[in-house]
């Protein structure tokens, strides 16, 4: 259904030839000192990456060495040499983030299990603004398709975050912060093409209005190849979009600021469906074209009253218009924040907030899937309270919190935590958490309908249900940090979660649908809660200076899960709407600066087999080498995947789709600031 244009094998021969020569020039060269003046990983000690401040886990800032929760920061540096091209493919290297590939543009990306392409226990933040959709409570992670450059970091979180950020973050937050607009003045183009990543473009411009107000501007491209078939035959699911934005930010006075943000994203995603038909073989598969049109706009007012108290005002508007072949979503979201620290006596630091959203959407119903009602307005009402204690000055913290929520589907929600921090000394730190986080019912779970499967005169027809509750969980967590100094640092966290009232499918008695002629034979799946589980795992990241000029990072990770379906359940058909993550995972990063003005990145990764998938374990090998001739100019030559002509990540569960296996590729970039 597309004319996929390939690049020529030549042009890959000229790429890794290219490499080649680089390689053969810094074999000559050597290694050397410090990469000269710019800023980069070997000018701030681990022990300084360490004491980086962080919001996510608290709201407010706060050393990351010090924060009670199993937090992994990705620095700005860490994205401009990971030789990423997207947000999802940064996430790789966090330990205990399960991130798999399925296409060209799809991900599944999930915190401590549950993962899938809907995974829906995971919040996601961009500048303080929520990407979720209500849809299925989880995130289209082709439209997070940020200016790299343009991110000053990403924290997350793994572990529930529902006791500031609300339902949904039960296993973890993704906070993705981009950089202020005074830090971006000046102009940046970038180039990217490839096998692969045929072509990637960005346009980038900053400047000032007046002495105190900054703006940002910017303008991406772009186009992602096909990836294989397991036939063998290439896929049909090139992507391709356009993304265009501003940024402005205000110093009103010394302490209050004010920030507008907006974005709109046009683009095509391709794919291929495996569709129900009533003939044999009763399934055909589909290449479809879906088309996203997206767009936000952001504006924050932040004041600082003094050291310790401190409030921000922030207000989204949020659109989406996407098309499919199973459905149509057409949504406004308005979402207003509010919140406001301050200190109580000389040993309680509070932290409280409010917030309100409005969501109003219309669902397109298609032959294989329909929402009833078509349309909703729903409701969310929030407020939050959190008191951090100072038990011993500079040693034991005690917090202690919880978020209130009411929404259309569940009603009202309480999700508590406790959290205590200990610091025996300057370089040590242990802390543990007890936390009761939801996931409240989303549209679909309540309102849709979806044709699983069909045969002569009939089909199976999935079935929402509005009367179902949250899924709760109540999560255990412990862990150490350790910096002996500024060459090492060592992060362990170990949790134990215990999940209730997971979504299942439950069959029901066949019956006779009237709203065709003849009629239907109808075989009913219902989605209910007959299902617990619990998971339990270990997850480790080692950071080591092994030379001025040679840094390495590891993490590994370890998952256990345990289903139990309740004696209610009618038949083996249930099981649970998410799928399983690796039972081990470990990744090792490797960043060298060869030269003045050369670097040499690697990243090995091994992720475990997925058994109920049927999805093999592979490893991977992606190599970076970068040449920065000058402070305005960098060309790098990136390799990903290179130790397989291809491999698959993960498969369809519950949309069924045909998975493409990852190929190997090769890209080459060119980055110029003016």
């Amino acid at each position: 259904m597309r004319n996929a244009v390939h690049l020529s094998s030549s042009w890959a021969g000229i790429v890794a030839a290219s490499m080649c020569l680089c390689l053969a020039a810094l074999g000559a060269e050597g290694p050397a000192g410090d990469a000269g003046p710019r800023v980069d990983l070997t000018e701030l000690t681990l022990e300084e990456l360490m004491d980086v401040e962080i919001t996510s886990v608290s709201k407010r800032k706060e050393k990351r060495r010090e924060a009670a929760a199993a937090v992994f920061v990705i620095t700005a540096e860490d994205i401009r040499r990971s030789g990423a091209t997207t947000v999802a493919e940064l996430l790789r290297i966090v330990p205990g983030l399960n991130v798999a590939r399925l296409d060209s543009s799809k991900w599944a990306v999930s915190s401590r299990g549950f993962n899938d392409r809907v995974s829906n226990k995971l919040l996601v933040l961009v500048d303080g603004r929520t990407v979720y959709t209500p849809l299925f409570a989880g995130v289209y992670w082709y439209l997070q398709d940020l200016v790299l450059e343009d991110i000053e970091r990403i924290e997350v979180v793994r572990g529930p975050g529902g006791t500031i950020w609300g339902a949904n973050a039960v296993n973890g937050v993704i906070n993705i912060t981009t950089k202020h607009a005074r830090n971006t003045q000046g102009g940046l183009l970038s180039a990217t093409a490839g096998t692969e990543d045929r072509l990637l473009g960005g346009l980038r411009y900053g400047g000032t209005i007046g002495e105190d107000a900054f703006y940002r501007l910017f303008v991406k491209h772009t186009e992602r190849d096909d990836m294989a078939l397991p036939s063998g035959r290439a896929g049909a699911d090139n992507w391709g979009a356009w993304r265009a934005g501003v940024r402005l930010d205000w110093d009103l006075a010394e302490a209050e600021t004010l920030s507008l943000l907006g974005e709109w994203l046009d683009g095509n995603e391709g794919q291929t469906y495996v569709l129900p038909t009533p003939w044999p073989p009763f399934t055909w598969e589909d290449d479809v074209d879906s088309s996203t049109r997206a767009g936000n706009l952001v504006l924050r007012y932040a004041r600082t009253f003094s050291d310790t108290s401190e409030m921000a005002l922030q207000v989204c508007y949020d659109r989406l218009d996407l098309e499919d072949v199973v459905g149509i979503d057409i949504r406004d979201t308005y979402d207003v924040d509010f919140q406001h620290r301050f200190a109580l006596g000389d040993r309680h630091d509070i932290v409280w907030g409010a917030g309100f959203r409005y969501t109003e959407n219309e669902e397109g119903n298609t032959r294989y899937a329909w929402f009833e009602p078509s349309e909703r307005r729903d409701r969310l009402f929030s407020a939050f309270i959190q008191d951090e204690v100072e038990l011993i000055e500079d040693r034991l913290r005690l917090t202690l919190g919880s978020k209130f929520e009411h929404n259309d589907y569940t009603g009202f929600e309480v999700q508590p935590s406790v959290r205590l921090a200990w610091l025996p000394g300057e370089r040590h730190m242990v802390w543990a958490a007890v936390s009761r986080a939801v996931r409240t019912l989303p549209q679909a779970d309540s309102d849709l309908r979806l044709v699983a499967a069909a045969f002569p005169l009939g089909r199976v027809l999935v079935f929402g249900d509005p009367d179902l509750g949250s899924e709760e969980l109540l999560a255990w967590e412990a862990g150490y940090r350790y910096t002996p100094g500024d060459r090492l640092s060592v992060d362990v966290a170990a949790f134990f979660n215990q999940y209730r009232h997971l979504r299942t499918l439950e069959p029901g008695l066949p019956f006779i649908s009237l709203w065709t002629i003849p009629g239907r034979v109808i075989v009913p799946v219902y989605g209910d809660d007959t299902l617990d589980a619990d998971t339990c795992g270990l997850e480790l990241s080692v950071a080591w200076q092994a030379t001025p000029w040679w840094r390495l990072r590891g993490a590994y990770s370890y998952l256990n899960v345990d289903y139990h379906l309740h004696p209610r359940t009618l038949s083996v058909l249930s099981q649970p709407l998410t799928a399983k993550a690796p039972r081990h995972q470990v990744g090792l990063e490797s960043r060298m600066n060869l030269g003045d003005h050369v670097e040499f990145d690697a990243m090995f990764r091994y992720v475990d087999e997925l058994e109920d998938l049927g999805v093999e374990g592979y490893t991977d090998l992606s190599l970076r080498l970068g040449w920065r001739p000058s402070e305005d100019l960098e060309i790098s030559v990136v390799g990903h995947n290179l130790l397989a002509e291809h491999h698959q990540e993960f498969d369809a569960s519950f949309l069924n789709t045909v998975p493409t296996q990852i190929e190997r590729g090769v890209y080459g970039k060119v980055t110029w600031r003016f």
